[in-house]
Order: C-alpha cells, then structure tokens, then sequence
C-alpha cells in the first residue's frame, strides 16, 4: 500500500534535515514504524530550501522555494496565511506520487483543500481544534496583556521574529474559518479522544470517526519512574511551551500559594520554556509581585534523555493547560508511572481516570492545584499507587504493534487496497 502524509512536521524527516535537532516527537515515532508496513510519503512545509529525500524507508518532499530567505522575511512582516494559494502544489505531487491513501495530520493545516479535488481516499486525524482553543486562549491571561511584545532593539534577531499574542490570536482566527471548512467536507476523521469524537461529530457530520492512539518516542518504553529519595525537597515537573493556554500562570500563582503557605523547599521545573521567552515577560506583568521570587526553574527546551533524567527526579508531574486533546507530555509521564495532576479539559479525561490513575482538577485555579500538590506528597503510597496505575494504562494505550495494526485497518477500510 502506497500512502502520503501530509504533516506540520517532517517527522522522522528530521534527523535528515537537522541532524542537531534536540528531540523528536510521537509523529517521529509512527513515521518510524509504519515504514515498515507501507511505502510511505510525505509532504511537509519547510523553512528553508530542501529537495525531496529518501531516508530510512521513507519519501519526503519539503515544500519551499529557493529564495526561502526572502521568503521568511516576508512571511513575518506581512504575517502571511495560507489557504489555498499552494493547492497546485499539493495536487501536483499527488499526481507525481499516485498514493492509494492520503492522510492529513491536523485537521488546522491548509492541506485539506484538496478534499473533492481529487478520488483518492482522504483521512484527516485530529490532534487540536482550532475553534476551542480560541475560546481558551485567554482563559489565564486577559487579552490586554496580548499587545506585550519581546522585542529587544538591541538583538536584530529578536526584533525581527518576536510576534505579541494579540498576533498569534489574529492567525488562530483565520485558521478556524480554514478548519471548519474543511472539516466540513471530511468524511473520515482519526481521533484519540471521546473529545475529539464529539467535536467532530457537529464540525464533520458525516464523518466516520476512527480511533487511534499515539506511539510515544522509544525511551519512555525502557525507562520507569521510582519515588525519589526523600532529601527534603519537594521537586514538581511540568512539560509547556510558550502559549497564553497552556496555563503557566497557573504554575506561577500556585507556587506562590504554596510559598505563602510556608511551603518553601520546593522546585517546580518547567520543560519547553525559558526565560527569555514571551509568556514568562506576560505573566510576570500580569502577576507582579506574586510571580515567585524562587522555587521556578525554567528548564528551557532539552532532549528526550535530559527530560527524562528530570522527570525521574521529580515527585509529580503537572499539567496546567486550560485545553488539550492527548497531551504528549501527560502521555509520557504516565508511561513512565509518575503520579500525575492534570487539568480536567479537552481530552484529558479519556487519558486519565481521576481519582484511580491521577487527579484532575479545574483548570485556573491555584488553590486547588496546591491544595492537590501537598495532598500527594503527604501520600507517598497513594501517589505511588496512581503512578503505577496510570503507567498499566499508558503500556496499552501506546502499545506499537497495536496502534500501527489499528492504523492499518483504518487505512484498508477507507480503500479498496488490501
């Protein structure tokens, strides 16, 4: 079976393109295995120029132009959004590369003009949705807090790339009328999630919904999170990245709970943020003076071993987002066996059973999430007991050879291709 992937990333792609790059993701873990069972294909949008590739049993054809220097350039300065301006090109590989099956990853990327355009079997998988993210952008921090920008006049590089939030939400309003459309005109959709189920059931009413898990990267099946020593301190993990929704002023309010609760040998690291990035300058405005004075440790982006090495010296992992639909980083501490609080939004309670697996509290609200922190460091065999449970879950969920038969199938039901 010859199948194209249309994808935000260049998955397994990227040890080819960036041999540097610091870690992959699950993408890079399917690419990885379904190479095995198919002649894989994909088609991905690249920065800068590339020509198409042969690597480790899979084609990948960037989409980019010579000149992608200028082309960058432009795309910051007149913030530019793409619809269906590059259908031609899409159209025009899929003629060059006659696939049996075409699967889009993300139903919020412009590759699903192609849908009616074409008689090849099409299948989008969900992994966000536009449309309730905007509706949490600002669940945290308040939208006058979006014009803040991180300009630094004295770093050209900073100048250039730094965007405000009240830019990101511009792009995210446009990228919802893309996705509706879109997924209007989809009749097969992948989801994880009884959220994403239900949320496609009114965006794609005609839709067959297929479920389909996610293969995690290759360490977290080898390595085991055990209770850390007791040294005195009590050590919180949280992997994020730089977005108004994904709750990190929630870790920085709780914190500060904790302090003025005379709770002080804490650390609370945060994976995927730094210090110099947009969120941090934000809700260091928006909190003033109850942003903590210590205890956050921002860990910035690091590779899969580093992250791992951290979260096994964590007591707790937290998620504090105000949506997801199967956050990886949740995925992943729960393979490892860590005992997990997570926000109770999107997708989260069909990965993690409150009250059995880990807790789920509302998101946005510090006192709870404190209140819940000292709850399971003052249980250490309880918060042991949910560790172990969420990791018996997470080994089935995200077990390879299942999860790539179940892809198979989807694939095979879709078209007439055995």
């Amino acid at each position: 079976m010859k199948v194209l992937w249309f994808s935000n990333t260049p998955a397994l792609g990227t040890e080819f393109l960036t041999p540097e790059a610091l870690t992959g993701g699950w993408l890079n873990a399917l690419n990885k295995e379904l190479q095995e069972y198919v002649e894989l294909h994909m088609i991905f949008y690249y920065a800068r120029y590339a020509e198409k590739f042969y690597y480790k049993k899979t084609h990948y054809y960037p989409i980019c132009k010579r000149n992608w220097k200028l082309q960058v350039f432009k795309n910051i300065i007149f913030n530019t959004f793409i619809d269906t301006q590059d259908k031609h090109i899409y159209l025009s590989l899929i003629k060059e590369i006659q696939p049996d099956i075409i699967h889009i990853h993300g139903t919020e990327n412009p590759f699903a003009c192609i849908i009616g355009e074409v008689d090849i079997p099409i299948v989008i998988s969900m992994q966000g949705n536009i449309s309730v993210i905007l509706k949490k952008y600002s669940s945290g921090i308040e939208k006058k807090f979006f014009s803040i920008n991180n300009y630094n006049i004295k770093n050209l590089r900073s100048f250039i790339f730094s965007r405000p939030f009240n830019v990101n939400l511009k792009q995210y309003k446009k990228m919802q009328k893309r996705e509706e459309r879109n997924m209007l005109k989809c009749s097969n959709i992948i989801g994880r999630t009884d959220w994403d189920k239900r949320i496609s059931s009114i965006l794609s009413p005609d839709r067959r919904y297929f479920h389909n898990d996610e293969i995690l990267r290759d360490i977290f099946y080898t390595e085991k999170w055990i209770y850390p020593p007791n040294t005195g301190k009590l050590i919180l993990h949280t992997t994020s990245r730089n977005s108004p929704y994904k709750g990190f002023e929630t870790i920085c309010e709780s914190l500060y709970e904790l302090h003025k609760a005379n709770i002080q040998n804490i650390e609370w690291r945060v994976a995927g943020i730094s210090e110099s990035d947009l969120i941090v300058k934000v809700v260091k405005k928006k909190l003033k003076n109850r942003y903590p004075q210590n205890g956050l440790v921002l860990l910035g982006n690091i590779n899969e071993t580093q992250l791992i090495e951290k979260l096994k010296e964590a007591h707790i992992y937290i998620m504090t987002s105000h949506i997801e639909n199967s956050p990886n980083g949740l995925c992943e501490a729960m393979m490892l066996g860590m005992p997990c609080i997570a926000t109770n939004v999107g997708g989260t309670p069909s990965l993690l059973k409150d009250g059995e697996e880990g807790i789920l509290i509302q998101d946005g609200d510090p006192w709870s999430l404190a209140g819940t922190i000292l709850e399971l460091y003052n249980n250490p065999d309880k918060a042991a007991e949910y560790g172990k449970k969420a990791r018996e879950k997470a080994l089935i969920r995200h077990d390879k050879n299942k999860i790539v038969n179940e892809l198979l199938d989807i694939y095979k039901s879709i078209s007439s291709v055995n």
